[in-house]
């Protein structure tokens, strides 16, 4: 069971080495990409919206310094692409995504030709690509491309801007490696999802169902950045998914923080600790919704602000994994495991600015790697840890079934006892009341068994009592049960018998266990056994049966022992004083056995 459980598992962490192998491949930044920065590769003036894009010479840029006053404006970046030794006509500007109303692009050439390409919030056009890339190809002329320039409308912030010159072929392989990355990133998440979910159903851990919550929030995230939903919902282009991309970032974090404390409820971290952390993460989730929404003002620093609350949050959790773990707690090594890399990745990405790698995904395309490690590796560790409970369970019914079964068998013979015996015989008196069959319940003690242990010991006599044993447990069959009631007493019930098939199946029985050798532990002393019948029809609960059979036992011991008597009763109404009909013998003049 548990290899066949493993399998999926090590076929999805096999996909995640290879997502990892392919980021890692991706490098810090593309071959031949060059970054762009504002007052390093780009100058920047501001102007009002009524200033048309024709009039980008009449403005005056500057080259130090950092613009301001542009959020209700149109900021203005310009690049030159001679003093950056880049002369070719068949280049590509790729732009991360950001908050902006409109975004125009003029391609500037050597003969004054200057060619525009804009897209604006609600409307990628052909320009989108996965990964949260924005892509303008420089169309091919004769004069060489000599500068290029942008416009946004309405920026939230130059902080965020990220762009990059490469050239066509570098910008079709960096969109198609990071549309492979991001589409087993996001399937891996999808999957882990839904078995999270239904993992946290099945067992009802609250751990598992936050975890369940928050691999669907990083699934929405890592939609919504990589614009994969722009194929369904063009019209959410711009700021509107980094708004909601902003928000789920915060939830994710706080969904996270309280799938690890929940999962700690047993393992000995402090109550008031857990809530601290808890809080934290509270906090982080609830600045999504201010931080999503601000279009102005310094989100740099807000920003900047809240990178310090996560890093506290993240300190704070790894505080309770570590004490978890140091008092023994199984989940707290799963989410230490789990959390390593992706607490790894969030402090540096706050530490070191990484936007300009792995292909332009920057620190968004790590992080999403990252959640896909956490969710598959805390997916594989419930799955490990259920498994070994289902193996035990399993283990446990087992031991509880042969404990069960050998609460209803005699030790020494192996027969059922009296508590088996009466277990296995009502379904057979049901059957026999419902199809208005007789039933006979045969009451078998073995004469003067004191005497065999006294004269040969008690070791001999449970030689004895086994062989008598396995010489009964021949009749037990469909309509036949049989059983030690106790002592030297047997008991075998038999529905459908009746008459003289009844009257030799009784002798054959005291006669095949007087035929029973004994001779190695008793010489030539025979052991003989007094059968008590009765017979019923139709079939009366196992109470009266017995009353009935131990009655006629009782004759066939006053008789003289090696006897069997056979009483026959109506099946209505309780047991008579006087048996309506009883017949004794010895020794049948043909004895059949049956």
């Amino acid at each position: 069971m548990a290899s066949v459980t493993n399998r999926p598992i090590r076929m999805c962490v096999r996909l995640l080495l290879t997502l990892i192998g392919a980021a890692a491949f991706c490098g810090p930044v593309p071959a031949g990409a060059t970054a762009l920065r504002i007052n390093e590769s780009m100058c920047h003036a501001v102007s009002d919206f009524d200033v048309s894009d024709g009039e980008v010479e009449t403005l005056r840029f500057a080259c130090v310094g950092s613009p301001t006053y542009y959020q209700q404006r149109s900021l203005w970046l310009r690049t030159d692409l001679r003093q950056m030794g880049i002369a070719r006509g068949s280049v590509a500007l790729m732009v991360h995504n950001s908050r902006f109303d409109r975004l125009a692009v003029a391609f500037a050439y050597a003969d004054g030709g200057v060619r525009w390409q804009q897209v604006h919030q609600g409307d990628y056009g052909l320009h989108w690509r996965t990964g949260g890339q924005i892509v303008f190809e420089a169309p091919e002329r004769p004069a060489p491309l000599i500068a290029v320039t942008m416009r946004f409308d309405r920026l939230a912030s130059h902080e965020l801007v990220r762009a990059h010159i490469l050239s066509r072929e570098q910008s079709s392989m960096q969109s198609a490696g990071m549309a492979a990355a991001v589409g087993a990133a996001l399937t891996l998440l999808l999957v882990s999802g839904i078995y999270g979910l239904s993992l946290a159903i099945a067992v009802r851990r609250q751990y598992l169902a936050w975890q369940a919550a928050w691999a669907a929030a990083m699934l929405l995230w890592g939609g919504l950045w990589s614009q994969v939903h722009l194929g369904l919902f063009p019209s959410l282009a711009g700021t509107v998914s980094a708004q909601i991309c902003t928000f789920l970032a915060c939830l994710a974090i706080a969904l996270a923080t309280a799938s690890a404390v929940t999962a700690l409820d047993r393992s000995g971290v402090s109550r008031r600790w857990r809530m601290l952390t808890l809080g934290l993460g509270l906090c982080i989730g609830l600045a999504g919704i201010p931080l999503a929404l601000i279009r102005s003002g310094d989100i740099g620093r807000w920003a900047d602000l809240l990178g310090l609350v996560i890093l506290g949050d993240l300190a704070a959790v790894a505080i309770c994994l570590v004490w978890g773990w140091r008092h023994g707690s199984a989940e707290a090594r799963d989410f230490a495991a789990a959390w390593g890399l992706p607490m790894a990745v969030l402090a540096f990405i706050n530490l070191v600015d990484v936007e300009d790698g792995f292909w332009g995904g920057g620190s968004k395309l790590v992080v999403l790697v990252a959640a896909t490690w956490q969710a598959l590796w805390l997916v594989a560790a419930a799955t490990r840890r259920v498994t070994h409970l289902r193996i035990e369970r399993d283990q446990a019914r087992v031991a509880e079934a042969q404990a069960q079964e050998l609460a209803r068998r005699d030790p020494l013979t192996g027969l059922p006892n009296r508590r088996g015996f009466i277990e296995s015989v009502t379904p057979l008196l049901d059957r026999a009341q419902s199809d208005q069959l007789p039933a006979a319940l045969f009451v078998i003690d073995i004469d003067r068994f004191k005497s065999i242990n006294d004269v040969y010991g008690h070791d001999a006599g449970d030689v004895v009592l086994c062989r008598i044993a396995r010489r009964i447990a021949r009749w037990e069959g469909p309509i036949c049960t049989v059983a030690r009631l106790g002592g030297e007493e047997f008991g075998l019930l038999a529905i459908g018998m009746e008459g003289i098939a009844l009257d030799r199946f009784a002798e054959n029985i005291r006669r095949k266990i007087a035929a029973c050798d004994h001779s190695e532990i008793l010489g030539e002393r025979v052991v003989t056994a007094s059968v008590g019948v009765a017979e019923v029809r139709p079939a009366c609960d196992f109470q009266r049966l017995y009353k009935i059979a131990d009655d006629a036992l009782y004759e066939a011991k006053r008789a003289g022992r090696n006897q069997v008597v056979l009483q026959r009763h109506a099946g209505a109404g309780p047991a008579p004083d006087v048996p309506d009909r009883q017949s004794k013998f010895s020794r049948p003049r043909r004895p059949v056995d049956i």
